[in-house]
């Protein structure tokens, strides 16, 4: 394998990353901007919506269904913790981080006793195996096709947001929550939809990750912290600052593990740092009142 053929399939896999990342991290975001909830189930819910995928595709079923099922069972889990354990806890924003905390422990020894603890793999559909071949390169096929699908997931999620009555509440919210239910905003229906929605991408994310990571104990915690660097870099609520944040993220982190392994970490926390330092509200979000 040449140089360039490594490179190609190193920024490949990259923009991969970065598509599932902004999957994870849109949801969160919009959560976190919306309700002010840190909900550190979501990479718990990414997990379980790469476990259904396997178990669908498993009892011979193509993908597509296993997504669909993935955002199903997932948004629905959403819609219960938002319902019977974070509305109970309105208002007690350390109540609501740990309530979450401990969801995800309790998703994760559930996965493993349902699971159990090998990795279960998810296989993609046979025409996506074989590699495509573009300009002299070969490529996996099947990232390219989670590269499109992200950026589609993307498109779709912005009209969502920038051109429906949905959107514009969810906008309002956003901006400023107690004048939003001071104009008849119903913020009890709103968060559970908000909630539902963004449980329902992090399932999607999982089952397109199923290929490339496998389902396994761990995917929970190797992706969350992923996804709350997308966050802070991006901007709460900020989806566009999401969508180039993952794609940022989803470099260094591919790149930094390929050249510099023993620093990878380093490389990744860093711009965090600073951002932090310099910019809390992040790249392109507007600072919490």
């Amino acid at each position: 394998m040449s140089g360039l053929q490594i490179w190609a399939i190193q920024t490949l896999n990259s923009l991969a990353l970065g598509g599932l990342l902004y999957m994870l991290s849109s949801g969160f975001a919009l959560i976190f901007g919306l309700m002010r909830v840190a909900n550190l189930t979501h990479g718990s819910l990414f997990m379980i919506g790469a476990y259904v995928a396997a178990t669908v595709v498993r009892e011979g079923h193509n993908l597509f269904l296993a997504a669909l099922a993935a955002m199903l069972c997932v948004g629905l889990l959403g819609g219960l913790i938002e319902r019977l354990i974070l509305r109970r806890l309105g208002g007690n924003s350390q109540g609501q981080v740990l309530a979450t905390l401990g969801l995800s422990f309790v998703a994760a020894d559930a996965c493993l006793m349902i699971w159990g603890g090998d990795p279960l793999p998810v296989n993609a559909p046979a025409m996506l195996q074989m590699p495509l071949h573009l300009f002299g390169l070969s490529f996996p096929a099947y990232r390219l096709v989670v590269l499109a699908i992200s950026i589609v997931a993307a498109l779709l999620l912005y009209l969502l947001i920038e051109r429906t009555r949905l959107g514009a509440m969810i906008r309002a919210g956003v901006d400023d929550m107690p004048m939003a239910r001071a104009v008849g905003i119903p913020a009890s229906l709103l968060f559970t939809t908000v909630f539902c929605l963004g449980a329902a991408l992090a399932g999607l994310g999982g089952t397109l990750a199923g290929p490339i990571f496998n389902a396994y104990p761990g995917l929970d915690a190797e992706m969350l912290p992923l996804a709350l660097i997308v966050v802070i870099l991006g901007g709460v609520g900020s989806l566009a600052g999401t969508f180039v944040a993952s794609f940022i993220v989803g470099f260094i982190y591919t790149f930094g593990i390929f050249l510099v392994p023993d620093l990878a970490y380093v490389i990744l926390f860093l711009p965090m740092v600073l951002v932090l330092a310099f910019r809390p509200q992040g790249l392109f979000g507007r600072s919490l009142s």
